[in-house]
């Protein structure tokens, strides 16, 4: 069944997002009625009747095209249930999917009520309310707040009565609030998500809902990673990763690189994670960054992110902006393989160390490294670490117990998930355990316990096998 003529240029039909119309229906109605029945709404850029391939006849399914996204979500509110001429039922009128989506059904009113935006950290609920009231009735704002701090993130959510409203606001108010349609909530949400903390909801996704208004998100596969030399560096990067890792691990781990915009989980119809993230920065410098130092590393371990460019929808057309950008991605390119031992390396604020961004993820601030203890140094005391869901490399570990002083050595059990930490003093090993037990490292959960003592020699023979 073909949906539109061959000659019809189907490339533009979900430029804007959400502005075609899916409409069911009598099979008497035609083209010419549809387009005067809906032109009130606005400027109607295209008509299609779906036919019958072999009698030609309709089949009872349409789809009117709008300029505008706000324009078809106010004919979708007007003509759904409406009689177009007598003796006929009513019509059913719903946005379209995307072309490119593979969901089987098409946008539901609530997956287009809801927006996202950057807003200043010193905005109120009420001074998001004021902004953006001007485009509709508002059923509720939630700012997005640190759950620790309780202070803004400077995000937050906006969710209107009417789709139409909502594509209003989008279309229409100041582009630094960056506004798109948020990802629908999943199922399994509670109201936990809108608490001081976010919880699960700070930027959640939901269902498969191919929302146009952010960035284009197919299977990850599809995104080819871009050659630095071919100058097509971005803002926004895609992160895919076979562990499920949640909003939180993935927000924390591309947050330690200073100007993060945006970060999403993508989840499918049920909550689960798809497997990949969104992430955007405020400037090219930071992605470049990101790209380098994130993409290949592995976390938790035995798992290695891959992460790779995605088209911003900037222009970069003009020679201009090429220059420019190659320019900026030349020298971060330049600043992170060029490693630590030069002048040149990047540190941004925050970092103590270029090594910290690539080497510990950790939930508790640990202090700075110390000097390893002489190899022949007498172990008094022996802590046993049990990890979950696997151990950490050695060199992870060292880097992590040595910071409380003293450490001898770290020996790893082969085919556990056990080890044991050798220190020259006990108290830097109480230090330690006091520190790190039931804490996570690199996405690994650590128990770190006193171990048994040594057992003295015995008598029995020795086994054999």
């Amino acid at each position: 069944m073909e949906e539109y003529p061959a000659k019809q240029v189907t490339e533009n039909l979900d430029d804007p997002p959400n502005s075609r119309l899916f409409v069911v229906t009598s099979r008497s109605i035609t083209e010419d009625e549809l387009r005067e029945s809906f032109s009130v709404f606005g400027d109607i850029q295209g008509v299609w009747v779906v036919k019958d391939k072999q009698t030609k006849e309709s089949k009872g399914i349409s789809y009117v095209k709008f300029a505008k996204s706000s324009q078809a979500c106010l004919a979708m509110e007007e003509m759904h249930g409406k009689v177009l001429m007598e003796a006929t039922k009513p019509i059913k009128v719903f946005i379209a999917q995307s072309r490119s989506s593979t969901r089987h059904r098409d946008v539901e009113d609530e997956e287009l009520t809801r927006i996202f935006v950057m807003i200043p950290k010193t905005f109120s609920e009420e001074d998001l309310k004021n902004t953006f009231k001007e485009y509709g009735d508002i059923e509720y704002c939630v700012i997005i707040k640190n759950k620790f701090t309780g202070e803004s993130k400077g995000l937050g959510y906006v969710r209107y009565y009417k789709p139409s409203q909502a594509a209003l606001a989008i279309e229409n108010c100041d582009k630094t609030y960056r506004a798109i349609l948020a990802e629908p909530r999943s199922k399994a949400a509670t109201t936990e998500e809108y608490s001081g903390g976010g919880a699960r909801g700070d930027y959640t996704g939901g269902a498969e809902s191919m929302n146009l208004y952010t960035f284009p998100m197919g299977d990850p596969g599809s995104y080819q990673g871009m050659d630095h030399r071919s100058g097509d560096f971005t803002r926004c990067l895609m992160m895919s990763t076979r562990a499920a890792l949640t909003q939180e691990q993935i927000f924390a781990l591309f947050d330690l690189i200073p100007g993060m915009e945006y970060c999403e989980l993508q989840r499918d119809a049920y909550g689960m994670s798809k497997g990949h993230a969104m992430i955007r920065y405020g400037n090219l410098g930071s992605a470049v960054y990101a790209k380098e130092k994130l993409n290949g590393f592995e976390y938790p371990p035995g798992n290695r992110l891959v992460v790779n460019y995605v088209d911003d929808g900037e222009d970069r057309s003009s020679p201009v902006s090429r220059m420019a950008m190659q320019f900026v991605a030349t020298q971060m390119i330049s600043s992170v393989w060029n490693g630590p031992s030069t002048s040149q390396v990047m540190k941004p604020p925050g970092f103590s160390a270029v090594s910290s961004v690539s080497r510990i993820q950790t939930d508790v601030n640990l202090p700075p490294p110390k000097k390893l203890a002489p190899p022949d140094s007498k172990a008094k005391e022996r802590l046993f670490v049990v990890f979950s869901p696997s151990p950490l490399p050695p060199d992870v570990l060292e880097d992590v117990f040595c910071r409380f002083g003293s450490l001898i050595e770290v020996h790893l059990v082969p085919g556990r998930k056990v080890g044991y930490m050798k220190y020259a003093d006990k108290q830097c090993a109480d230090e330690a355990m006091a520190a790190l037990h039931g804490h996570v490292v690199n996405g690994v959960k650590m128990k770190v316990m006193l171990a048994d003592p040594p057992r003295e020699e015995s008598h029995k023979r020795p086994r054999t096998y």
